[in-house]
């Protein structure tokens, strides 16, 4: 697997790579765009040609994904917001594009006063419009669903909502899933032990198929199993833990897939130091390789 974090692209997302290098990522998850903001400021011809020049020098940290924002809500039962989403989230991709980026995650949304079934159709309905708006202007990019972890009326806890908008948007090869191992946990599907982990797998090839799994998202989890609570730990000290992600990374299955944490950068100690946790996870999930101990 090609083990990264999430990185900062303040100052622009060309400085990325550098952060990247300086964390010991072998890939990189980024935003494009404030995650937390509806407006973006479009990208400049010089903004894309200083990325995907600091892409081609940092050749060996790939690949690039996108997390697209969380306000972001397909799923919305309002028409305003759905549409508004449906906008924001056609950007992302065609942002991502731009970048040369062939991978990006987004929540699947909430369905807030309706239905879970009405909030799955209204994720379809967003993903074949936006399929087709971007067919020609991001032809390669992956668009991937987010498993969530059950919360209140987010979609995306169960593997087989996430095989109900698939097949509902019409199956494109362009659809694919981010597996993130908390949200996994939390929504109750073990993958602590090795005959969980392979009993879980093996429940989401039957649902939805192990070929839409594009990459993942590494975070131990605060709470316990099917507590649907999304509370991110760091690699070994949640309730997952290190067996846990063992069975990931030595997963032969996995070769190349690119699996990025979500955990909080640093930690500050009492004496003032401050730690490079991105480091410290990596080098833990590193050490968990077969190979590492032979």
């Amino acid at each position: 697997m090609r083990l990264g974090a999430h990185i900062s692209t303040a100052g622009g997302a060309y400085r990325s790579f550098e952060r990247a290098r300086e964390a010991t990522c072998e890939s990189l998850l980024i935003f494009t765009k404030s995650n937390r903001q509806w407006a973006a400021k479009a990208l400049t011809d010089d903004d894309i040609s200083r990325y995907r020049a600091a892409a081609t020098e940092y050749a060996d940290l790939f690949p690039t994904c996108v997390h697209a924002s969380y306000l972001i809500n397909v799923a919305s039962p309002d028409p305003a917001l759905w549409e508004r989403s449906c906008v924001a989230l056609r950007d992302e991709v065609e942002r991502a594009a731009a970048l040369g980026i062939e991978l990006i995650t987004f929540h699947p949304g909430s369905y807030m006063d309706s239905d879970a079934e009405a909030g799955l159709d209204a994720i379809a309905r967003a993903l074949r419009r936006l399929l087709a708006e971007t067919a020609e202007s991001a032809p390669r990019t992956i668009i991937c669903l987010e498993t969530m972890a059950g919360q209140g009326t987010n979609l995306g806890g169960r593997f087989e909502h996430l095989a109900a908008i698939i097949e509902r948007a019409g199956g494109s090869a362009r659809l694919g899933v981010c597996f993130d191992t908390c949200h996994v946990f939390a929504a109750g599907y073990d993958i602590r032990m090795p005959a969980a982990y392979a009993a879980t797998l093996a429940e989401f090839d039957r649902v939805v198929g192990l070929g839409r799994i594009r990459c993942f998202h590494f975070n131990d989890s605060k709470h316990g199993l099917g507590e649907g609570k999304d509370r991110h730990e760091h690699i070994g000290r949640g309730q997952i833990g290190l067996a846990g992600f063992a069975n990931f990374v030595n997963d032969p299955r996995w070769a190349g897939h690119c699996a990025h944490l979500e955990t909080p950068p640093t930690e500050d100690a009492d004496d003032g130091t401050v730690t490079d946790m991105n480091q410290v996870n990596l080098a833990a999930l590193r050490a968990l390789r077969a190979s590492s101990t032979e």
